[in-house]
């Protein structure tokens, strides 16, 4: 009996690769539970209730630790994804194809989001992404 409790595993695992879903791995991981039962010389009942045990603990408890594990963002953002978003001052006018800002106390080449803005120099800017070595701003007046 053991073995088809390992077969069922196996099909649940395959599933699971294809679904990505956290449940029927938890399930392939109790169809094990139930093999090594019977492997052990359980009765059926033995088998079916360690089965339900274990796909119950799986589906109940660890499944919904792990969906909100995956879920959660990084907690720190480092390097230059830190600074999307930050706030920046136009020192050299910003345009599509060039500019100049200070943003967290250094210099950085800039250039508009979008190709028909031309930002002053003075002006407050977001930082909207990083390119290399190029920030991606766009004038905080505009922003909504």
């Amino acid at each position: 009996m053991w073995i088809a409790w390992l077969v069922a595993a196996v099909a649940l695992g395959v599933a699971e690769f294809f679904t990505l879903t956290l449940a029927l791995g938890l399930l392939a991981a109790a169809a094990v539970v139930a093999a090594v039962v019977a492997g052990l010389g359980g009765m059926w009942l033995l088998q079916v209730l360690a089965f339900a045990a274990a796909a119950a603990a799986g589906l109940l408890i660890i499944r919904p630790i792990a969906r909100r594990h995956m879920s959660q963002p990084p907690l720190v953002r480092d390097g230059s994804d830190a600074l999307v978003g930050k706030k920046a001052v136009v020192i050299k006018e910003v345009t599509a194809s060039h500019g100049l800002i200070k943003l967290s106390g250094e210099e950085w080449s800039a250039r508009t989001l979008d190709d028909d803005h031309v930002i002053p120099a003075g002006s407050l800017v977001d930082v909207m992404e990083i390119e290399g070595a190029t920030a991606i701003v766009y004038p905080r007046e505009l922003l909504p």
